[in-house]
């Protein structure tokens, strides 16, 4: 070997340790950077050749790479833990929002305030109250139903909000990891690589998978593709993009996340955007659906014992609550076609009501059943509903009464009229036909955003009806009797459960999975933190390590300048 081959020899030992002392300062640099991996400065020797009296000696030292320190299969499984971490901390987040809302554990509560109700009515048949206070308590009742709906409709409007900004934000970082896969293939066409475009399009997709469960295939050169459930997102340096679609299905908004490319839909299942999709879905829709359920069967048992009770004097004048479309007024009332009736959560039967029809100077009285069809039978035996009781029908066989007059108004609502010097009333009404139509009924509306006290009630609280027909004799207190029997009356509409059983077990489900995903979220914490911590072992700088490798270096190039 000659002098120059020495010096050769020297000058690779400054270049390296140069080289490393970079390395090496850069990651002391990047010790607090979040996403950044530690990076390694691999040296290989130089081959050599034959040199004095036939010896290789070699020629040298030479830098392989510099090289990110990073386990792949790890890297996934944190992304992975991400998504299940964020969805879960959602999740427990949306349901704890639900259960202050309902606010079952004090006393200004639903439950509460149904007993209250039913309690009134109780005094009211006891006569120690009087008919304005049971109108009072309603209107209560029905106002607390209606703000409980608005909280938890306003909590879904601000999951659409958090689902419309996630979205945005998740379209961002597909471009921005389209946009850096063009960048690293820019960067590593000279053969070197692009560790710190790696370490940020990494971190871009760990931001991203908070937003949803995504996986990611490799394909070197070509860059990333990241895909949600089986659909691609980003194919190398093109994002598909990301957009919210609202659509409305039987009556219901729903909501998507598709791609702006092709618009397929995206099953999104972790993540911020799938707990917050799952969280609309199965968590407030179902609750503000269950809470539309309590308040339909309340507005329909009461309205059925309303509209057959009676006072002293009869009724002179009633109007339904339910505006009937022209052209369903002559279709049956169960006939799927006739709108105004099928969308109803509650339904007429077979069976019929008596009329009572009172002379109020003579006292006497005519008393007339209508009977109403509706077994969805035809005449000729077979299945349909062409023979089936229609409004109509009712307001005809009304109007036939005498003493009485019974009209659609312009708003679409059956009127009856009796003739000067007459009054009537109902009852035995085995088909809850009277309380379909809303006739002499308490209250008004279908669900919990609609319920109200009948107007008419509210301005003169003596219109209530208090009293009872009862086979032939009339009761005074029985309709408040029979309304206060309700609230322990199980439905066959709610499984069996009485009106409160069956809030108190919606509550209890939401309260159950409450605790679940509090424990869901700890869980998942505890198992990001762990990935996290296996990462930073892995990839993370220490201190102790780039010093000693700092003294190495450091001693390499002042070794290699003495010897040049």
């Amino acid at each position: 070997m000659s002098l120059t081959g020495a010096i050769n020899i020297g000058r690779s030992a400054l270049t390296a340790s140069q080289l490393g002392l970079q390395v090496t300062g850069n990651n002391i640099a990047n010790v607090g950077t979040a996403g950044y991996s530690r990076q390694i400065t691999s040296l290989v020797p130089t081959r050599g050749d034959g040199g004095l009296f036939g010896a290789s000696v070699g020629r040298g030292v030479q830098v392989r790479d510099v090289r990110r320190q990073i386990d792949e299969a790890l890297q996934a499984r944190l992304w992975n833990g991400t998504s299940d971490q964020t969805a879960a901390t959602t999740q427990y987040n949306i349901l704890s929002q639900i259960e202050t809302a309902l606010g079952e554990l004090n006393d200004n509560d639903l439950s509460s305030e149904m007993s209250a109700f039913f309690r009134a009515w109780s005094e009211r048949a006891n006569q120690s109250d009087s008919s304005a206070s049971v109108v009072r308590q309603g209107e209560k009742l029905a106002a607390f139903m209606q703000r409980l709906r608005s909280d938890l409709s306003d909590q879904r409007s601000l999951v659409d909000s958090q689902l419309g900004a996630g979205v945005t934000r998740a379209n961002q970082l597909i471009e921005q990891i389209a946009g850096m896969n063009r960048a690293v293939a820019d960067a590593e066409a000279s053969g070197n690589t692009a560790n710190t475009l790696r370490d940020q399009r990494d971190q871009l997709v760990t931001e991203l998978s908070a937003m949803m469960d995504v996986s990611v295939v490799d394909r070197g050169p070509e860059g990333l593709d990241v895909l949600v459930g089986s659909t691609p997102v980003v194919l190398g340096s093109v994002a598909r993009g990301l957009e919210m679609r609202r659509e409305n299905v039987d009556g219901q908004v729903r909501v998507s996340v598709r791609t702006i490319d092709g618009g397929a839909q995206l099953r999104v299942n972790s993540g911020q955007l799938g707990a917050l999709l799952n969280g609309r879905t199965t968590a407030i829709d179902q609750t503000i659906e269950r809470l539309d359920d309590l308040a339909g069967q309340l507005i329909f048992e009461v309205n059925r014992l309303h509209s057959t009770g009676t006072n002293a004097m009869g009724l002179r004048s009633a109007s339904g609550t339910l505006r009937i479309a022209a052209g369903d007024r002559s279709l049956a009332l169960n006939d799927p076609a006739n709108a105004s009736f099928a969308n109803l959560p509650y339904a007429a039967n077979n069976g019929g009501f008596m009329v009572h029809v009172r002379n109020e100077a003579t006292g006497a009285t005519q008393s007339v059943r209508i009977n109403v069809d509706l077994d969805g039978v035809t005449a000729g035996g077979i299945p349909g509903t062409s023979d089936d009781t229609s409004a109509e029908d009712i307001r005809a066989a009304l109007q036939a009464i005498p003493g009485l007059s019974a009209s659609f108004g312009s708003d679409g609502r059956l009127q009856i009229e009796a003739a000067d010097g007459f009054d009537f009333s109902f009852s035995d009404d085995s088909s809850g036909a009277l309380a379909v139509l809303g006739v002499n009924s308490y209250f008004e509306g279908t669900h919990a955003g609609t319920i109200s006290v009948r107007s008419d009630l509210s301005t003169d609280p003596s219109r209530l009806t208090v009293g009872r027909i009862v086979d032939g004799t009339f009761i005074e207190n029985g309709t408040a009797l029979a309304i206060r029997e309700v609230q322990d009356t199980g439905l066959a509409s709610l499984g069996g459960r009485t009106l409160a059983g069956a809030w108190s077990d919606a509550v209890g489900a939401i309260g159950m999975a409450t605790a679940s995903a509090r424990t869901n979220s700890q869980a998942a914490t505890v198992v990001k933190d762990s990935l996290e911590a296996q990462r930073a072992s892995v990839s993370g700088v220490s201190l102790d390590e780039e010093a000693i490798n700092l003294m190495n270096f450091q001693r390499q190039y002042q070794g290699a300048a003495r010897l040049i």
